[in-house]
């Protein structure tokens, strides 16, 4: 998620910040690299001329230019402008004073709009909501059977008709539907098009008038750029929006859309689809997005998917092992388990502060193929070897090499990382930090 707009911007920052005093002319040259970075990376032309005009404004003031870190202060000055930009702070969906509250999901086909109405229930169910997801695509066969499947996943009930029922009365009946199971949520998917058109906003405007949404969100794929912009600008000023969920964040190196789309159109995005999976949808917070584009992570986002991913007791024994330094193999299958359910590994290295550098060029097949080799490796062992790591000699490392489909230097490799993990633990338990984290582990 924005590798070049990231990758670009980072240069720019480690040249500021290399200097000791900074002129004007250099905020000039630094903000003109900044201005092209951002044009590449799709960002609309009227966000980024009033962006650098407000950072160039706050840049030259004397109290940065003559303080001890003017790079430092022009990267903070940088960060909170993307801040105003993107928000400048989250906005919640809106709940009706009495239940249910209606969603309504509008968007072009192919923007993933009905695996995202899946996506949001899952996320409303998380935090306890009951919720009837709603098949109003009645032009689509598909759309209705992917929702249908979806919400048997999910264990979600869906509420959907015959393919020629009126969309309208669809959503009217899976209303007193809602009612009759205290559903305290409703989300519909609406029909989409190719493109815009009069027919369909005619349409979607007569089934807001019906049901009366407490909000209405557009699903806009993130990788359109700035077409995304003038499609979130024709359904807010013929339909009037309450919210936006960018989808494919994950495959978007660019950002322009993120960055554009609500200085533009004046809609809060409130959500960011990130993957793939079910679970892949993440609230939208301006400040945490700002952080991940200037190559500063994202730890928040990183502490609330792991409090969902583990079990609170089973992390204190976890602790407990690595601080006698028993941590052993099942413990490393188990923890690679449970991070792959918090989202693919690239994602979350690129919460971490100054991590960002180590996905370049690393996909997400193949940091998940490297996952499925560590654990064919420790499914060959016996469970005595898994628990006592200490007994793998040379024929029983060949043995497990010829059972996993690897080499034993594989093997050999992944009993080194977890000696490391072990070392790590024994030297932190002790209060003191090694010098430098990535070298300790052989990056």
């Amino acid at each position: 998620m924005f590798e070049v707009l990231t990758d670009k911007i980072g240069k720019i920052f480690s040249g500021l910040s290399n200097r000791g005093k900074l002129s004007e002319r250099d905020i000039d040259d630094a903000l003109r690299q900044i201005r092209l970075a951002l044009l590449e990376a799709d960002v609309n032309f009227r966000v980024v001329k009033d962006f650098l005009a407000c950072v160039r404004e706050r840049a030259i003031e004397s109290k940065v230019l003559e303080s001890l870190t003017p790079g430092q202060q022009v990267i903070k000055i940088v960060n909170e402008e993307l801040i105003n930009i993107l928000g400048p702070e989250a906005v919640r969906l809106k709940a009706a004073s009495k239940p249910p509250t209606i969603i309504m999901l509008v968007g072009l086909q192919g923007s993933g709009k009905t695996t995202t109405a899946a996506k949001l229930a899952l996320h409303l169910k998380q935090s306890n909501f009951k919720v009837l997801l709603v098949a109003a695509d009645t032009r689509r066969p598909a759309a209705i059977d992917q929702l249908v499947i979806l919400g048997r996943q999910l264990d979600i009930p869906v509420y959907a008709e015959d393919i020629k029922s009126d969309a309208i009365r669809v959503c009217k009946n899976a209303i007193k539907r809602s009612e009759e199971i205290a559903a305290s949520w409703v989300i519909i998917d609406t029909q989409g098009r190719l493109h815009v058109d009069e027919e369909m906003m005619k349409e979607l405007q007569h089934m807001k008038n019906a049901v009366i949404p407490s909000e209405v969100l557009l699903v806009a794929d993130a990788m359109m750029g700035q077409d995304a912009v003038n499609i979130a600008d024709l359904f807010n000023k013929d339909i009037g929006l309450t919210g936006i969920i960018l989808t494919k964040m994950d495959g978007d190196a660019r950002g322009g859309a993120a960055l554009s789309i609500k200085y533009v159109t004046g809609v809060p995005i409130k959500f960011l689809g990130v993957g793939e999976k079910i679970s892949s949808l993440e609230v939208f917070y301006p400040d945490r997005l700002a952080s991940r584009i200037l190559g500063m992570g994202d730890v928040l986002t990183l502490i609330e998917k792991a409090e969902k991913a583990y079990d609170k007791q089973k992390m204190q024994q976890l602790e407990a092992k690595l601080k006698k330094s028993e941590f052993d193999l099942n413990d490393l299958l188990e923890q690679m388990q449970q991070i792959k359910k918090m989202g693919s590994f690239t994602q979350l290295l690129e919460m971490l502060p100054g991590f960002s550098k180590l996905t370049k060029g690393i996909s997400d097949k193949e940091s998940l193929d490297r996952t499925k080799k560590i654990e064919a490796i420790i499914l060959s062992m016996t469970p005595e070897e898994r628990g006592n790591p200490d007994i793998i000699n040379g024929s029983r490392k060949r043995r497990i090499a010829r059972g996993s489909g690897t080499t034993p230097s594989d093997v050999n490799q992944l009993l080194n990382q977890l000696y490391n993990i072990r070392k790590m633990a024994r030297i932190l338990s002790r209060g003191k930090t090694p010098r430098n984290i990535a070298n300790f582990f052989g990056q």
